[in-house]
């Protein structure tokens, strides 16, 4: 009895122990299709190190679960180890094929008995070509079995990806699989045309219309079709065969992509910056969570990406929904057709997260929801725009309708005024015609004030200053001559103080008269304050003209003139300087000419004189002279001693030298030396040009100083008959210094 108790209780421990196993798949020849995940057995490798040897130890063995039907596990950090045991009845095919349905696992190896003992590893999933880890062209992961038989053989299967670790086994007669491709191939290829045939339909609308709008619906559907091309399997198979799946074409960024650019394309359509703020800053938001996710996988944190990924139900899911429900309850049309489409995607994606987590498993049903929808939303959404379009037509056709209205008012409203400004205008344009033409007047009578004597009318000093330097511009291009003659009247004041001040102003204007009849028609002449006159002549005889005018101009000024009954007379001084003889500006030019006049009224006045007649020089000529290497203070005591008749004597010109010599030496030539070295820098510091204008007329008086002691030296010499040249005993056959000097003061 007891024997028999503990024959049963045996019976019931092994019974127990075989159920909690799972137990070997048995094939039939209506197998083919069969979902394996009932049958399999999990293993979660926690620490990420066990090997395929490592899982005969019983151990492991004793720590494979049943799944009980899942498919996914969700995301996970660990790799997860399958294990399945497959055999058939004597009637089932011996060659199978087994289906892995997850496409976008990142990592897939499958273990297979080799028959003698060992393991053969096949591996698969994102980081291996599409080419290199299939043993038939199908979308999904699928490997020819080791032969089959009647005893059972286990393979094992370890698949990890952090963003959702899924795994849906079929097993398959190839037949059968190759049918379902097609039909596969032909249900998603109308999705897949239909879906391209509008991204190109509003392509070309974007061309043409260039709106912002359809420029992210474009992007939002290219990159939606390459997303459901990467989820179905045919992106890898057509797209990128050759290659591992991109980082930018895996399932974390391609969703990534996709949604950032939707987002931008619901704050388009929705107009969402305007109408609904707080969702417009959400889609912001959602635009930066997508892009850390795409920063993220590219640093392979595929785990951390599909998280923030997840916290998009917080940003874009309630933006989107909230604004498309607001802009359709306040009239938008467009916002409807959006909500149907965004719904459909929502919902699809939902199913998605479910299988990514794990919470539904992988199904025949749920496998063609996400490109459907799509599909719809693209359709949606391509209707959506078309009636936004529509929609601003009717906005614009009717704000034209208003503007057109708004400006036939405001044109008839112009038209009304306008025969009323034009009125205005044209008195207004009379009046500020009078008025300009008022103004011209005065400005004519201010000009001529400014430039002329009011009791003379003729031109003042301020326009012969100006007519005097465009002169001697003229002349230096032309290399002309002007002359300038300073014209004084002598002893006017007595006509003033006898005859009275009408009496004077009578006399100035008869000479001004008559001044303006002796000269030239290109010449002029001026009143320059008082009863000073000057004249300008230019030409190339300016100094024959000057010479002649200035003895027309004694002769006929000194006619008298009659005021009532008594006969007024008045003589003038004339002095005279040249150009470029005695200056080169006007400066300069008037006081030559002023020394002129000052040593015609020392000799007595009622005369004219030419600078340097009676050999005084210019500023010019003393410059050109020492230029030229003479002591400019021997020549001029030559050219007075000469002037006098005074015989060149060998012992008087030994006087002249030794007595100059020292003095130029010791006095003026320090002093000159001083001046021209502080040239450059004086032009830059102006408290040293000061003092350079004072070294200038020490100079200057050093000059005359030995000037008047070489006179003095020889104001007792005996006038007699001339014999021999001072000027050229002096100068050293100098032909430059002579030449200077006798043009300077009009020497023989």
């Amino acid at each position: 009895m007891l024997q028999r108790f503990a024959l049963v209780l045996a019976l019931l421990l092994g019974l127990s122990t075989t159920g909690l196993a799972a137990a070997s798949v048995v094939l039939t020849d209506a197998s083919s299709g069969m979902p394996l995940n009932a049958h399999i057995e999990l293993l979660e490798d926690d620490q990420g190190t066990l090997a395929i040897d490592d899982l005969a130890a019983p151990e492991q063995q004793s720590r494979f679960q049943p799944a009980n039907g899942r498919a996914s596990v969700g995301q996970s950090l660990n790799p997860w180890w399958i294990k399945l045991t497959l055999q058939r009845d004597m009637y089932a095919p011996a060659y199978w094929v087994l289906e892995v349905g997850s496409v976008t696992q990142l990592d897939l190896q499958l273990y297979l008995p080799d028959g003698q003992g060992g393991w053969q590893l096949r591996q698969s999933g994102e980081r291996v070509a599409f080419s290199e880890n299939r043993d038939h062209p199908y979308r999904r992961m699928v490997f020819d079995l080791p032969t089959l038989g009647e005893q059972p053989k286990t393979l094992y299967l370890r698949a990890f990806d952090p963003a959702g670790n899924s795994f849906p086994l079929r097993v398959w007669q190839l037949e059968d699989l190759t049918q379902l491709a097609t039909r596969e191939n032909l249900a998603l290829g109308a999705i897949y045309g239909v879906v391209f045939a509008l991204l190109l339909y509003n392509l070309f609308i974007l061309i043409s219309l260039r709106d912002k709008a359809y420029f992210w619906y474009v992007l939002t559907t290219a990159f939606a079709l390459l997303f459901i091309m990467s989820m179905t399997g045919h992106g890898a198979q057509y797209l990128w065969p050759n290659h591992p799946v991109p980082a930018w074409l895996d399932r974390i960024t391609l969703p990534s992509l996709w949604g950032l650019f939707a987002s931008r394309f619901t704050q388009t359509l929705l107009q969402t910056r305007v109408y609904v703020r707080w969702a417009h800053h959400l889609l912001n938001m959602a635009c930066v969570i997508y892009l850390i996710a795409i920063v993220l996988t590219l640093f392979d944190q595929r785990y951390l990406a599909a998280w923030a990924i997840a916290l998009l139900s917080l940003t874009s899911i309630p933006a989107a929904l909230g604004s498309a429900v607001i802009r359709w309850r306040q009239g938008f049309f467009p916002a409807q057709l959006y909500l149907y489409g965004y719904g459909l995607v929502l919902g699809s994606v939902a199913i998605l997260l479910l299988r990514t987590t794990g919470v539904l498993q992988p199904a025949e049903w749920n496998a063609y929801v996400f490109p459907l929808a799509v599909a719809a939303e693209s359709i949606l959404f391509s209707f959506a725009l078309a009636y936004r379009i529509q929609i601003l037509k009717q906005e614009r056709a009717v704000a034209l309708q208003q503007a057109d209205r708004e400006k036939t008012a405001r044109l008839a409203q112009l038209q009304a005024s306008a025969d009323e400004l034009q009125a205005a205008v044209t008195a207004r344009t009379a009046e500020l015609a009078a008025t300009n033409e008022q103004l011209r007047d005065r400005e004519r009578e201010l000009q001529h004030a400014a430039f002329h004597d009011s009791l003379t009318e003729l031109p003042n000093r301020r326009y012969l200053v100006e007519r005097s330097e465009s002169a001697l511009a003229n002349a230096e291009r032309h290399k002309e001559s002007v002359a300038l003659l300073l014209i004084d009247l002598d002893h006017f004041k007595q006509i003033n103080d006898r005859f009275g001040h009408a009496a004077g102003d009578l006399m100035l204007q008869v000479v001004a008269k008559r001044l303006r009849e002796h000269v030239r028609a290109g010449d002029a002449v001026a009143r320059l304050g008082g009863d000073e006159f000057a004249a300008l002549i230019c030409g190339s005889d300016a100094e024959s003209q000057a010479r002649e005018i200035a003895e027309r101009l004694l002769a006929e000024l000194s006619e008298p003139v009659h005021y009532g009954a008594e006969r007024l007379r008045v003589t003038i001084s004339i002095g005279v300087a040249l150009y470029p003889l005695h200056a080169r500006n006007f400066t300069g030019l008037y006081k030559a000419a002023d020394m002129a006049l000052y040593r015609v009224k020392e000799l007595g006045r009622s005369d004219s004189r030419v600078h340097g007649d009676d050999g005084e020089l210019s500023e010019q000529a003393c410059l050109e002279l020492q230029d030229a290497g003479c002591d400019v203070c021997l020549l001029l005591t030559a050219a007075w001693l000469q002037g006098r008749g005074v015989r060149c004597l060998d012992e008087r010109l030994r006087a002249l030298t030794e007595l100059a010599g020292p003095w130029q030496r010791e006095v003026v030539s320090p002093l000159r030396q001083t001046r021209r070295h502080w040239r450059t820098a004086a032009g830059q510091d102006a408290q040293l040009a000061a003092l350079r204008e004072q070294i200038r007329k020490l100079e200057l008086q050093a000059e005359r100083v030995l000037l008047e002691r070489l006179q003095t030296l020889a104001e007792n010499w005996p006038d007699d008959e001339v014999q021999g040249d001072w000027l050229l005993a002096l100068a050293g056959d100098n032909s430059a210094a002579l030449q200077v000097l006798r043009g300077a003061i009009h020497l023989p």
